[in-house]
């Protein structure tokens, strides 16, 4: 794929944050864009912002429910006839706990949107995209945090997203064995702490999988900002628009792993992968944050 012009782009979790940010940049670049989100208030929002800007339709999707991705995939073939680019970036966060202090409810509604997401969309999207013989790509956003190395008490989301790393390993060397003009890629949203929807999900979480108990909430980039200042640091934001760029840049690029900064990552994948070798924990608790 040389650019994205005239190309139809599907970005989940597409009214808000990141993938706000991936919507704006692909109408940018001349794509035709549709937009999917849970959220009916935040779709219809996007679409009015971006309503001049180039092609863009919005379909209210719960990307845990296979049938509504299912659904989604039926509105965007009857709508454009082909699909090239499919973003399987819907994602939501849990409080921090123990494993033993987390509830089934907070598993069922993390990997639902996480990782099922993820899978619903490979399946809803890629045979219709690979019997079409177009080249195309399945971008699928996973998260530092279980995708490079777990935040413990995260283990809920971590877990999730390591799924997805993996997940997106083997979509990838499976599209490149059964010879399909597609290729998949992995991406780690960084560069530094991010402004997202993510700090709020909660505001998305079905009635049928509340909270079964309460926790501490999960901290907002406010609570950041103070903790920040109270150590002396100041923290680094990375522009949402730029990161955005930079993962379609690494579309046109064919690569697998879309990160900035990938350079630390290795560090520390080497250094876990030295401590596995000596059968020692992976995660290193002295480096572990501390809000």
């Amino acid at each position: 794929m040389e650019n994205f012009k005239n190309k139809v782009a599907v970005v989940t979790g597409g009214a808000s944050g990141i993938g706000r940010s991936l919507v704006k940049e692909l109408l940018a670049e001349g794509a035709k864009v549709v937009v999917a989100d849970v959220e009916q208030s935040a779709l219809d929002r996007v679409v009015d912002e971006f309503a001049d800007a180039g092609d863009i339709m919005g379909v209210r999707t719960d990307v845990a429910d296979s049938a509504s991705v299912n659904a989604l995939a039926d509105r965007v073939y009857d709508t454009h006839d082909v699909c090239h680019l499919v973003f399987n970036n819907a994602g939501v966060a849990a409080p921090s706990a123990n494993i033993w202090e987390t509830t089934e409810n907070d598993w069922k509604w993390v990997h639902g949107v996480n990782v099922q997401g993820v899978m619903h969309g490979i399946q809803a999207f890629v045979p219709r995209m690979i019997a079409g013989g177009e080249a195309g790509h399945v971008i699928n956003t996973s998260s530092g945090d279980g995708g490079i190395s777990a935040l413990p008490y995260q283990s809920v989301y971590a877990s999730s997203k390591a799924a997805v790393s993996c997940l997106s390993e083997c979509l990838a060397a499976q599209l490149e064995s059964e010879g399909t003009s597609l290729g998949a890629s992995v991406f780690y949203p960084s560069g530094g702490l991010l402004d997202t929807g993510i700090w709020t999900t909660d505001r998305n979480r079905p009635k049928e999988l509340a909270r079964e108990k309460p926790y501490e909430p999960i901290p907002t980039v406010e609570d950041f900002k103070v903790a920040a200042k109270a150590a002396g640091m100041e923290l680094q934001f990375q522009d949402l628009d730029e990161l955005a760029r930079f993962c379609l840049q690494g579309v046109l690029e064919n690569r697998f792993v879309i990160m900035i900064g990938i350079e630390e990552a290795e560090a520390t994948l080497t250094e876990r992968a030295q401590r596995i070798g000596r059968g020692e924990l992976p995660i290193d608790q002295a480096s572990i944050p501390q809000l």
